[in-house]
């Protein structure tokens, strides 16, 4: 039998070891020549192909319709060792070279391994599952590997040995801590402090405020060294029964680590550029803590956490940072006098890495601010220092066009619908996800209700906002194959643009307010504008799209920008994925035909 079959690729991977060896026992391997037929129509199938190399053809019994092609590593008829006998006909289009695994074995394993069967199961979302829980393991051994360094030490406060109990409470609330180092005049060289020492001293022992602090002080302190595994951290934590620890910098202290922030840090990441963010002071500073944000982005994706969430912590990142940058450039004055908002991807929640600037400005009626245009252009430029690309469209709020009183904005909304043009409901789709982040939000409510009534029930003009979701064609041949050009498969216009877009038509016609295509799915599923399964395929297929865009923007330090996917790139389990994905939204788009009545 064969030697080479590789076990370790999905669905194969779900089975144990002993199901593993049965498996391999039972291959044989097959030779089939360019024309030949492999599996007729209505023709009992007593085994599964595995194609090793060459390709091969499904169609119809007359051969004018074409199903599918497949290639290296696909498997075929999966459905006839269900059902006896193949729908079917399945054609070499080349030399080609197959494993063959026995029905009955094929049977076996799918009834006896339920992961193995939900492999071939029509409902993407468990597939998907079962690929995101064959790289969990590979990813734990990085998980656990993240180092002590400056990034996640926390600032720590020394005080001498005879500092009053009342002084040290002062420092810790004015510098925010809740625990401090003291320096004592014997061996060991530390004690520590905490908020609750303090206040048990006071309250139940009934020191006098003037008691110096070394009475109070807990020996020894369990320390860690700068550049050692917050795993070991955690563990020295945990032995030791305490919820702080110091870091050395050789015989230096570095400053401290707590149980909390830890197990933050191997959940996200996130804890301490929260508090970066929080606490700087100058665009510089901003820069730097905004700089840090991809790294974040590739150790959550490289841990497995879910596409869906890092796509939120991101989003809550991206409105820290831009909310900063705000106040930094904006006057005080006018902070609660106008609001900053995001559209795009940015405005729903979805990005992960940094793209295009997509934002505009509301200002209050009745308020005068002739150095707007001036503040505007140095927040664009501040954005774009801290990495947010420039708009080609220039949707951004040195533009003019996106810098209205609110007033201005009710009235553009009203005569953008009025046209009812390609051009103007397009500008409408930009304003249907808006999301603010700075200034007084207030002041965007009125113009998402007021556009939610213009656009609701209105079947013309929706039929014209969504017919740019059927404008790019799905790359898939006409065979079913995955269709890419030089630059690799366009997978913003051909998968991700139908589905947020059709999605965004659908939300304002039946007058759903939340922003997040995913939301938005879920929302018209309870109205039942969608049935589950519909919704449920198009939220996976969308989440695979970024999470291979986003993975091949990572591994091969692509442009954010870059739109395209090489499938080279992908294993045959993920090209898989992504042909029965993109078949979903072609279902799609012409379900939004349809429903829309849109004809070319």
């Amino acid at each position: 039998m064969p030697d080479k079959f590789d076990t370790s690729l999905p669905p194969f991977d779900c089975l144990s070891y002993e199901q593993q060896l049965l498996l391999t026992d039972a291959l044989d391997v097959a030779y089939y020549r360019v024309g030949d037929i492999i599996i007729d129509v209505e023709e009992p199938c007593s085994q599964l192909y595995i194609i090793i190399k060459g390709s091969v053809e499904e169609t119809s019994a007359d051969g004018k319709e074409i199903f599918a092609h497949y290639t290296a590593d696909d498997m075929f008829d999966v459905r006839s060792q269900l059902e006896h006998h193949s729908r079917h006909r399945y054609t070499a289009l080349e030399d080609t070279l197959c494993y063959l695994l026995p029905r009955s074995i094929f049977v076996d394993l799918y009834r006896s391994c339920e992961q193995f069967a939900a492999y071939f199961d029509g409902n993407l979302a468990r597939r998907q599952q079962l690929l995101d829980e064959a790289q969990k393991q590979q990813n734990l051994a990085e998980f656990i590997l993240t180092k002590v360094s400056d990034d996640n030490i926390q600032p720590c406060m020394i005080v001498p040995f005879d500092t009053d109990l009342k002084s040290v409470t002062e420092q810790m609330r004015s510098k925010g801590m809740d625990a401090a180092l003291v320096e004592l005049n014997t061996l060991p060289q530390y004690g520590i402090v905490t908020r609750t020492n303090l206040l048990h001293a006071v309250m139940l022992d009934n020191l006098p405020a003037t008691t110096p602090v070394s009475q109070i002080a807990t020996t020894p302190v369990i320390s860690v060294n700068k550049g050692d595994f917050l795993f070991n951290a955690m563990l020295a934590m945990t032995r030791n029964k305490v919820k702080r620890v110091q870091v050395l910098d050789g015989s230096q202290v570095a400053g401290m680590l707590d149980l909390t922030q830890v197990l933050s840090l191997f959940s996200t990441h996130s804890h301490v550029l929260t508090l970066r963010i929080a606490r700087a002071e100058t665009i510089e500073e901003l820069a730097m803590a905004a700089g840090s944000q991809h790294r974040l982005v590739e150790t959550l994706f490289n841990n497995g956490i879910h596409t869906l969430f890092v796509m939120e912590l991101i989003a809550t990142l991206n409105e820290q940072i831009i909310e900063k940058a705000f106040r930094l450039v904006v006057p005080e004055h006018m902070h609660n006098r106008c609001c900053f908002m995001v559209m795009g991807s940015e405005g729903r929640g979805e990005q992960v890495l940094k793209t295009d600037q997509d934002n505009a400005l509301i200002i209050q009626d009745g308020v005068d601010w002739p150095e707007c245009p001036q503040v505007m252009e140095q927040l664009t430029h501040t954005l774009h220092q801290l990495g947010y690309p420039l708009c080609p469209g220039k949707v951004m709020v040195n533009n003019r066009k996106w810098v209205k009183h609110q007033s201005e904005w009710l009235h553009t909304i009203s005569e953008f619908a009025k046209a009812g043009t390609e051009a103007t409901m397009m500008d409408l789709a930009i304003l249907a996800d808006s999301h603010a982040v700075a200034g007084n939000r207030a002041l965007l409510e009125p113009l998402q209700t007021h556009l939610h009534r213009q656009l609701a029930d209105q079947e013309l003009l929706l039929a014209t906002f969504t017919r740019p979701a059927l404008k790019f064609s799905v790359p898939l041949t006409l065979f079913g194959k995955l269709k890419a050009g030089k630059e690799g498969l366009d997978i913003k216009r051909g998968g991700i643009f139908p589905i947020v877009h059709g999605i965004r038509a659908l939300a304002l016609e039946h007058n759903i307010e939340d922003n997040n295509t995913f939301q938005r799915l879920s929302l018209l599923e309870q109205c039942k504008v969608l049935e589950p399964s519909t919704a449920s395929n198009l939220s996976e297929a969308l989440k695979l799209f970024i999470k291979l865009r986003l993975r091949q923007q990572l591994d091969h330090q692509a442009n954010g920008l870059q739109q395209h996917l090489n499938i080279s790139y992908l294993s045959r389990a993920e090209r898989d994925l992504l042909r029965h994905s993109l078949h979903v939204v072609k279902k799609f788009k012409e379900w939004l035909g349809y429903h829309y009545q849109i004809r070319d």
